[in-house]
């Protein structure tokens, strides 16, 4: 009896980018499995968007190869435009238009046949359907991130790349990204997701890669990254709410049926 295993989703070797006498890159090397969340995390100036314009086909690399769902980076980049979404650190919506028509005109310049039944899919799916007659420009920051990603997710990508998508988001909007993001996973699609916050790391990646410098100094999982340091001696433990737990229970919790108190 033979074993299948299944090809990585992204694949880079060696990858290497300078500018002159600035190396940006360094010679990196990862590989991300298919359906799930990779999260790339590094500080600001690390390397992390430019890699993913590389893996994008919207840079060409120095040196090394890279492939992104089977097709090299390099020689077949059309193939790889076609099967990727990317999401940069700012939502390009058209805030004249409103959900819907945002989303139907990226169906029309896909060339995707009912751009209309496509837009109300989408607008279900990321739970903007009761929004999705109003103007872009009067969504909240995480509605207008949500509806960015149900833009890139037109045509079901089975690749996305998000770069930074909660930057300049309130924790409440972060928390709604998270979710997204979450369910994109469940569903199968492949996430590549660059950070500097370490909690989103923490929060939502598989493996996490961290990218110092330019080169990938350590990768894993949560629990084998947290082996590299030694364990605490603990003699009694009080458990302490997180920054969310009291952040959810002043704001209040949509879901809390009315007449109860929030916990």
């Amino acid at each position: 009896m033979t074993t299948m295993t299944r090809e990585p989703a992204i694949r880079v070797q060696a990858i290497t980018k300078s500018y002159k006498d600035l190396h940006v890159l360094r010679g990196v090397d990862f590989e991300v499995a298919a359906g799930s969340i990779f999260a790339l995390l590094g500080s600001n100036g690390a390397g992390k968007t430019t890699l993913v314009r590389i893996l994008s086909t919207l840079l060409r690399a120095n040196t090394g190869t890279a492939t992104v769902h089977g097709f090299d980076v390099s020689s077949a980049p059309g193939d790889v435009r076609r099967s990727i979404s990317l999401t940069g650190q700012f939502a390009a919506v058209d805030e004249v238009l409103t959900g819907w028509e945002n989303l139907v005109l990226v169906a029309k310049l896909r060339h995707l046949k009912n751009p209309g039944a496509i837009a109300d899919e989408m607008l279900a799916r990321f739970s903007l359907t009761d929004a999705g007659s109003r103007r872009a420009a009067t969504y909240s920051g995480g509605m207008r991130r949500r509806l960015d990603i149900a833009m890139s997710l037109v045509g079901n990508p089975p690749v996305v790349f998000l770069d930074e998508p909660t930057t300049g988001l309130d924790p409440q909007a972060r928390i709604e990204v998270w979710q997204t993001v979450k369910r994109l996973a469940k569903d199968g699609t492949t996430i590549l997701l660059t950070t500097q916050y370490l909690d989103e790391a923490e929060h939502l990646a598989d493996r996490i890669a961290i990218l110092h410098k330019g080169t990938i100094i350590q990768s894993g999982t949560l629990a084998e990254l947290k082996q590299l340091l030694p364990s605490a001696k603990v003699e009694y433990v009080q458990k302490q709410p997180t920054l969310e737990d009291v952040f959810l229970a002043l704001v209040g919790d949509d879901t809390v049926p009315a007449g109860e108190e929030p916990r």
